[in-house]
Parts: structure tokens; C-alpha cells; sequence
């Protein structure tokens, strides 16, 4: 009796092995979903590169001016551990200079590095998945166009079992997402409010910060709360809401907003502070008409209050 019990169990604990292996196998893009190779135009990528905000993660904590293009990674400290940002200069060994067009596309919308492992979702591929093909070779060339930078980057530190990196293949089958918009159209929008969309949706992923999460942090947005605040990633404060409501920015006109992500002065003249000075910074890089798809695109989601989160604004 116990050697069939004994037997059972480990058929058991075989076909979980097995059926773990198959759920966490790494999804890569179809060819049809990666531009041409060579397609990419670096000038074009530039305001992708900034509206992305990849020098907030990738540069050096406090890096100011062109010291920002110098991509090495920098450390994010979080609840749940101390994420490595690597190194994405185009240096051959320590950078992704070596990478494939197609290689880059599967890191920034699929989660999977070259050799196939998954990429921790502190790196926002569930927005970056809305991206259009031609922006991510864009972005590709442009990044290869800045200084290279040997220094190698420490691998990410986290406890079990968040460094079993299979695991997050079961993560992406709940909470990857797609590329379909979060707020959908209107009948009669304006062209801002759609490119706005696409700004904040994609490229900007406004929401990884904006958004709770359901399952104490560890799930996906709620996107009934879009852009409605959440805790801070980073473990101090919280991120406000930045939707049309009373508890939100509902006083804001789209032209403040438009002028607060230019100059990072608020309506009643407060300026930008905490980790929204580099996204401030960022934005500043983009075009007036990119800015104003914004302040339009948050003037007309659905305005949700911040008590739903279960908090109180501070």
C-alpha cells in the first residue's frame, strides 16, 4: 500500500514538473510582429527613447544632461527586492549591442532575453506590448547610436521564490496583456485623444505606476482604477491620481497638464517632486503636440475616484 501510495506521489510531483515546463515555456513575438531588419530610423527612435523613459532606469541615479544617455542600469529597490536595470548601450559584451532587431522586440514586448529566459516584469513589456512595430525598431536603432558603456551589469538578488525566473511564465499567462487599448475609443474622438492613448498606454507606461495591483502587488493592473493612484513601487508614499476626478486632477485644464510635464510647474505654481522629476524630464523631450495628446487622452478617460483603491490621498 505504501509503495503505490509512494508510486502515485511521484507521478504526481512528474506531471506538475511537466505541466510547469509547458505553461512556462518563453513566448516569443511571430516574425509577421518584428519590422524588417534595418527598417529602423534612430532620429525617429529619439522620441520614442524619451516618451519610453529609458534613461529614468537605465542611466545613472541623478545623471543629468548627456551623462542620461550613458545606459549602464541603475538598482530599483522595491518591496519585493533590489532589481538590476541592465545595461542597454550598444557595448557588444556588457550591452545590447550584440542583440537582433528581433532579440530586442522580444525583450521589450514578450519578456524573453536572447537566451530565452524571462524577463522580470519590473521591466514594463505589459505596456511596451501596445507599441507598434516601427516605434521598437526606431527605438532599437536609436539606442545603438549612443556611447557604449563595458561595465556589466549584477544580476538581479531576490528571495525565493521570486529569483525562480520559470515562475514568471506563470505570471505572463494572467497578467502579459495585449496590445488592445485599456480605454477604449469614443465615437467621434480627436486624433489627440487617440495619440494620447497610445503615449500613455504604450511607450509612456504611465499605468505601471499610476495603476494598482490586485493580489497584494503581485498581479496585474486593475484597470477598473486606471490611472486612479497606487503605492508607490518603490515602498514610500503613494503615486496620485491622475484621472479627470475631484480626488484626482479634475482642476487641472489639459493645457496645465500639458505645461506641467514641459516645465514641471503645477497650476498653483508647486513644482514636480519625487520619482516624477525624471518622468517630468522626460517628457520635456517630447513635441508640444506630444504633450498635448496626453493632457487630452487624461482629460477624457473615466474619471475614477481614489477611494476605490481602499486608501485615502496624502
Amino acid at each position: 500500500m505504501l509503495r503505490k501510495v509512494t508510486v502515485g506521489l511521484a507521478l504526481l510531483l512528474l506531471l506538475a514538473a511537466v505541466g510547469f515546463y509547458l505553461l512556462t515555456i518563453p513566448q516569443r513575438l511571430d516574425a509577421t510582429a518584428i519590422a524588417a531588419p534595418g527598417s529602423g530610423v534612430a532620429a525617429r527612435g529619439e522620441r520614442i527613447f524619451w516618451a519610453g523613459g529609458c534613461a529614468s532606469c537605465h542611466a545613472a541615479a541623478g545623471a543629468k544632461g548627456a551623462d542620461r544617455l550613458w545606459l549602464g542600469g541603475r538598482v530599483l529597490e522595491t518591496p519585493f527586492g533590489a532589481f538590476q536595470a541592465p545595461n542597454i548601450s550598444p557595448d557588444k559584451a556588457q550591452g545590447i549591442g550584440g542583440w537582433s532587431l528581433g532579440d530586442f522586440a522580444n525583450a521589450m514586448q514578450r519578456g524573453v532575453d536572447p537566451d530565452g529566459q524571462h524577463l522580470y516584469p519590473a521591466f514594463p513589456y505589459t505596456s511596451y506590448i501596445k507599441m507598434t512595430k516601427g516605434d521598437v525598431a526606431d527605438l532599437h536603432a536609436y539606442l545603438l547610436t549612443l556611447p557604449p558603456v563595458a561595465t556589466a551589469s549584477p544580476e538581479t538578488q531576490l528571495a525565493f521564490p521570486l529569483n525562480i525566473r520559470r515562475g514568471i511564465g506563470l505570471w505572463k499567462l494572467f497578467y502579459r496583456g495585449d496590445d488592445r487599448p485599456v480605454v477604449t475609443a469614443k465615437p467621434g474622438e480627436s486624433a489627440a485623444v487617440a495619440a494620447g492613448r497610445y503615449l500613455v498606454e504604450g511607450p509612456g507606461h504611465c499605468a505601471q505606476c499610476h495603476t494598482a495591483r490586485g493580489l497584494n502587488g503581485l498581479g496585474g493592473l486593475d484597470t477598473t482604477a486606471w490611472l486612479a493612484g497606487a503605492p508607490n513601487p518603490e515602498g514610500k508614499g503613494r503615486v496620485p491620481n491622475i484621472t479627470p476626478h475631484a480626488s484626482g486632477i479634475a482642476d487641472w485644464s489639459a493645457k496645465d497638464i500639458a505645461e506641467y510635464l514641459k516645465t514641471g510647474f503645477t497650476p498653483d505654481f508647486d513644482s514636480v517632486g519625487g520619482a516624477m522629476v525624471e518622468v517630468q524630464e522626460n517628457m520635456a523631450r517630447l513635441s508640444d503636440d506630444d504633450r498635448a495628446a496626453i493632457a487630452a487622452y487624461l482629460k477624457a478617460i473615466p474619471a475614477v475616484p481614489t477611494a476605490t483603491l481602499g486608501e485615502t490621498d496624502k
